[in-house]
């Protein structure tokens, strides 16, 4: 059996993936985080809790790789550039450049990836999409390197199954993996943040207005998040993007 691998993203979708992947016992070779440096201070948290527990039953631990470069963050780049992640735009580079292509660039040059593609053969990757999500699933991925597999669709495995599997795994939930600063955060997120953690809140607002906008308002597209934490109840709570302006990252 060739090389399996499995993209965390550290929400519910892919914790519940890796807890039934283990159950069963089955083959995996690596495990990867790729971490923008703008997760919510829970997601890092429940990272540590669940590589431990990956760990005491033989699997993890779990590969954190970050963009190659300067270093610098998302957030950081975002500063410098005087602009919003690109999804605020309509387009989704950002997902690639600081998930994506973090772990293409770790598996070229990982010595067991190479030796797998010189055979000739393809690596197994593992990605998060639940039944509910077949549309992302079913695009065309086709590539030389990759066969990409979706567990939860081929199980029938919706959102209720998959926090049914973590709470009978005995785990606490993760809660949402995503950017504090996400544009496609709906306005009750946006005010979670800001409740559960005001400083996060206040950076994100801080790069908004750091912004040179022309052609969308804020964080929103539509709208701003600077006026969503001022005016509060003149925003409903269904007042996001678009419903095709989701994040693309690998879990939600």
């Amino acid at each position: 059996m060739g090389l399996i691998i499995a993209s965390y993203g550290g929400g519910i979708n892919s914790t519940a993936m890796l807890i039934e992947w283990v159950n069963q016992g089955w083959k995996l070779d690596l495990i990867m985080f790729a971490d923008t440096g703008a997760e919510r201070p829970h997601t890092y948290q429940y990272l540590e809790h669940f590589q431990r527990w990956l760990i005491e039953r033989g699997y993890g631990p779990i590969r954190i790789v970050r963009k190659a470069g300067n270093g610098e963050t998302l957030e950081e780049n975002c500063l410098r550039v005087k602009m919003l992640p690109s999804l605020a735009y309509g387009f989704k580079s950002c997902s690639h450049k600081y998930k994506i292509q973090p772990q293409d660039k770790y598996c070229n040059n990982w010595p067991q990836a190479k030796a797998e593609w010189k055979a000739g053969r393809k690596i197994t990757k593992l990605i998060g999409y639940d039944a509910d999500e077949t549309h992302r699933a079913n695009k065309d991925y086709t590539c030389d390197k990759y066969e990409f597999q979706y567990p939860l669709v081929e199980w029938g495995w919706g959102r209720d199954e998959c926090i049914k599997a973590i709470d009978d795994a005995g785990l606490c939930q993760p809660g949402k993996s995503a950017c504090f600063f996400c544009p496609a955060s709906k306005i009750t997120e946006i005010r979670q943040l800001a409740q559960n953690y005001p400083e996060l809140a206040e950076r994100a607002v801080a790069m908004e207005q750091n912004a040179e906008l022309t052609s969308v308002k804020g964080l929103g597209r539509r709208f701003a998040w600077g006026n969503v934490l001022q005016q509060g109840e003149m925003f409903g709570d269904d007042y996001a993007l678009t419903p095709e302006m989701v994040c693309s990252c690998y879990d939600g």
